[in-house]
C-alpha cells in the first residue's frame, strides 16, 4: 500500500491544520490600508500572538475532531503478495495532544511557529484486495513525539493584499505505528512492523511537503480576498495594506488605508492621513491608532450617502393645525467636522430640523425650519469579557458639550418652549443613535 499517503498526508491532515493555525495567527497582522501613511495603524504584541496561538490550537483540535478526513485509496506492490488494492474510509481523529507550542515574531520576515511533542491517534476502516482475496477491518494509526517548526514569510503585493510563503520547515517523529484489525490483519501488521523505520522516514518527509501545500493554499486565499468591506447599507471601508507589514522581535506593525466611502457613489474624498506613531504598550495584546482622515472620510461618506437624517412624526402644532399630524425631519445640513484628541473624538455637527404638516392627501406642507449646531465628544472602550474566543466587548460614550438652536423661518410665528424642547430631545437622540 502507498503507506506514505495513508499515514502522513490525509490522516494527519497537516495541510488543513497549518492553514487554520497560520490564518488565526496572521489575522491580526494582515486582515485588518495609496500613500506612505495609513489611516489605521495596528501593532500586535507578543502577548497578542500568544493569545492567538492558544485560540488557534483550541479551534484546531475542535476542527480535527469534528471534521471529516478525506478517504484514501490506491494500490501498492508488496513482496510475495504482489499488487494490493486498498481503501481507507471513515478516518477520524481520536486524540490530539500538544505538550508544547511556540509562536514568535521573526524580525524582517514574519512568524515562526512550532509544535513539539505532539501525539495524534487516528482510526478508520480498511479494505484490501490481493492474491489472497479480499479482507476488511479496522485500522489504528498512532504518531507520537511529532515536532514541526516552520517560518512563514509575510509581505504585501501591489494591490494592497498580504502575501505569505513558507520560508523554512523542519519536522521529526519519534514513534510511528500502524495496527490492523481483521481476519488477515496479522499479515499486514507483520509487514507494517518490518517497515516501521521506512514508514516513519517517509511520513516525516511528507510533513513539510503538506505544510508547503497548506501555505500555498493560504497564500491563494489571501491573494483573492476582498480588501473592501461593506460596513452598513450606506458606507464601506477600504482596509488594504499601504506598506509591507513590519516584523520585529517583539511585535508586528501594519498600516492600513482605512478610508470610508459611500456605497452608492464612486467618488472618494481625498483625506490624506498624517504620520503618527503608536505608543509602546507591550502589555496590551493589540494597539490600534486612527488618524483624523478616517473619521473625516466616514463623516463625508455618511453625509454624501444621505444617512445623517431621521424623520419623526408628532402632533406638536395642535393650536395652529388642530387635526393634522406633524412630521419633523432632522438632518445634517453640511458635513460634520471631526478631530481626534487624547480624550476622544470631537465632532462639530451642523444640523437642521424642518417641521411639516402632513396634509390629508399625504403631502407635506413645511411650517418651520430650525438650525441645530452642536459639539460632541465620543469615546470608545474595550471591556474585558469572560471568554477565550473574544478579546473584549466594544462600547462607547457620547457627551453633548454645546448646543445651539435657532429659528431660520416659520409660517406659524415664533416657536419656543415645549416644541423647542421636543426638537432638542430629537436632535440629541439623533446625535447619540
Amino acid at each position: 500500500m502507498a503507506l506514505d499517503q495513508v499515514t502522513c498526508g490525509h490522516p494527519l491532515h497537516l495541510q488543513k491544520m497549518l492553514q487554520l493555525l497560520a490564518l488565526l495567527l496572521l489575522a491580526p497582522c494582515v486582515l485588518q490600508a495609496a500613500g506612505t501613511n495609513g489611516g489605521v495603524k495596528v501593532r500586535v504584541t507578543q502577548k497578542g500572538l500568544e493569545y492567538g496561538k492558544e485560540v488557534g490550537l483550541e479551534r484546531l483540535k475542535q476542527m480535527l475532531k469534528k471534521g471529516k478526513i478525506q478517504d484514501v485509496s490506491g494500490s501498492y506492490n508488496v513482496p510475495i503478495l504482489g499488487s494490493v488494492d486498498y481503501s481507507i474510509t471513515g478516518i477520524r481523529v481520536d486524540e490530539l495532544q500538544v505538550s508544547n507550542s511556540t509562536a514568535a515574531f521573526s524580525e524582517g520576515t514574519g512568524l515562526s511557529l512550532a509544535i513539539g511533542s505532539a501525539q495524534v491517534v487516528l482510526s478508520g476502516s480498511w479494505k484490501v484486495a490481493s492474491v489472497l482475496g479480499s479482507d476488511r477491518g479496522l485500522l489504528n494509526i498512532s504518531v507520537r513525539g511529532l515536532s514541526v517548526s516552520t517560518l512563514l514569510g509575510v509581505d504585501r503585493d501591489g494591490r494592497g493584499r498580504p502575501s505569505v510563503w513558507c520560508a523554512q520547515c523542519d519536522s521529526g517523529i519519534e514513534d510511528f505505528s500502524l495496527t490492523f484489525y481483521g481476519r488477515t490483519s496479522w499479515l499486514y501488521n507483520t509487514l507494517a512492523s518490518a517497515l516501521r523505520g521506512t514508514l516513519k522516514s517517509e511520513a516525516n518527509r511528507q510533513i513539510c511537503s503538506e505544510i508547503r501545500k497548506g501555505t500555498d493554499k493560504l497564500a491563494w486565499d489571501l491573494q483573492t480576498m476582498d480588501v473592501l468591506a461593506q460596513m452598513d447599507p450606506f458606507v464601506g471601508i477600504d482596509y488594504s495594506l499601504v506598506s509591507k507589514p513590519l516584523f520585529g522581535t517583539d511585535g508586528c506593525k501594519v498600516e492600513l488605508k482605512g478610508e470610508v466611502f459611500a456605497m452608492e457613489s464612486s467618488r472618494r474624498h481625498p483625506f490624506l492621513p498624517a504620520p503618527f506613531a503608536l505608543p509602546d504598550q507591550f502589555d496590551s495584546m493589540l494597539v490600534v491608532g486612527l488618524t483624523e482622515s478616517v473619521a473625516s472620510s466616514a463623516a463625508a461618506a455618511y453625509f454624501s450617502a444621505g444617512a445623517l437624517r431621521v424623520n419623526f412624526t408628532d402632533s406638536m402644532l395642535k393650536k395652529r393645525f388642530p387635526n393634522m399630524p406633524m412630521e419633523v425631519r432632522v438632518a445634517a445640513r453640511k458635513q460634520p467636522l471631526l478631530s481626534i484628541h487624547p480624550e476622544g473624538v470631537r465632532a462639530q455637527v451642523f444640523g437642521s430640523a424642518e417641521a411639516s404638516v402632513i396634509l390629508p392627501n399625504g403631502s407635506l406642507a413645511s411650517a418651520l425650519l430650525l438650525d441645530i449646531d452642536s459639539n460632541l465628544t465620543a469615546q470608545l472602550f474595550l471591556e474585558p469579557v469572560k471568554s477565550r474566543n473574544s478579546i473584549g466587548k466594544v462600547s462607547g460614550s457620547l457627551v453633548l458639550e454645546d448646543f445651539h438652536l435657532s429659528q431660520v423661518w416659520s409660517s406659524v410665528g415664533d416657536i419656543k418652549g415645549t416644541f423647542l424642547d421636543k426638537i432638542l430631545k430629537m436632535a440629541v437622540h439623533l446625535a447619540s443613535a
